[in-house]
């Protein structure tokens, strides 16, 4: 297990992906299912990155060690830069002929302008702490299974990145939840928050870019079974990702994966401006 006095150094790359015409439609595998499933979570990332922030950065006045606080910058760089090049992919999405404003609108309204108002800010950093131990789990299937193998490659490259920087930050807000409010209870909760909204959303994206393509429910249903057996990515990332987070003893870093994303990092290190 990694220790506390062991974090990863946290730094933002600043990217610039060559996003053009020639990213396809279908750039996952040439297929519209594969293709949109990812997609659909990627239309969460942007503004879900400013949440997170916005959720650390609530308590950045309780934290007094030097050194959380530049792993907390180092992450709200990271995040920002995510969100950043995210968007630029958006309007590839639309140049192709997709509607996505209108979901867009609705996920924010309903999520950011409604929930996290709501709900009180100790809960919204739990909830940052167990989406950031998802999307960890995302990026370390990314990086050991080769999901994206078949990807476009300048997609392949920015999820990539993406994830490299996930394993690097992931336990930045958890470490906060800690340090300000170590409940168990808390923690639970943010779990089932997480879970709900990352679930309902990501279904709600991807739903809505598949009838753009003509696809119905029951169609992409047999495809994603067909393309991921009996355990397509979404399941293994919430069977596992709640299996793990409800460990009483859990950080983390339990599953120390960071050389994994470095060794993609120094082998693409030019490239990715690092």
């Amino acid at each position: 297990m990694q220790t506390q006095t062991e974090r990863p150094a946290i730094r933002p790359r600043h990217m610039d992906f060559p996003f053009d015409d020639s990213v396809p439609r279908h750039w996952l595998a040439d297929n519209a299912v594969a293709t949109h499933v990812a997609n659909g979570v990627c239309l969460l990332f942007p503004a879900g990155e400013r949440f997170f922030i916005r959720s650390v950065r609530h308590y950045l006045d309780r934290i007094d060690d030097p050194e959380q606080k530049l792993q907390i910058k180092g992450f709200f760089g990271q995040e920002g830069r995510h969100a950043h090049e995210h968007e630029r992919m958006f309007a590839v999405l639309e140049a192709q002929g997709y509607q996505i404003r209108p979901f867009l609108q609705r996920y924010e309204r309903i999520a950011y302008g409604i929930i996290e108002k709501l709900v009180p800010p100790a809960l919204n950093l739990a909830s940052t702490a167990a989406a950031e131990h998802f999307t960890a789990i995302m990026a370390d299937n990314a990086l050991r299974d080769g999901p994206l193998d078949l990807a476009h490659p300048v997609v392949r490259q920015l999820l990539l990145w993406h994830a490299c920087e996930e394993i690097e930050h992931k336990a930045v807000a958890f470490d906060v939840l800690q340090k300000v409010n170590p409940s168990y209870a808390l923690r639970v909760a943010g779990l089932a928050m997480a879970s709900i909204m990352l679930a309902s959303f990501w279904a709600a994206g991807t739903r809505m870019l598949l009838e753009q393509e003509g696809v119905s429910g029951k169609n992409a249903r047999r495809e994603l079974k067909r393309l991921g057996g009996d355990n397509p990515i979404g399941k293994k990332v919430f069977l596992r990702g709640i299996r793990e987070y409800l460990r009483r003893d859990f950080h983390p870093w339990d599953n120390d994966n960071l050389r994994l994303a470095q060794a993609y990092l120094e082998s693409v290190g030019q490239q990715l401006g690092a």
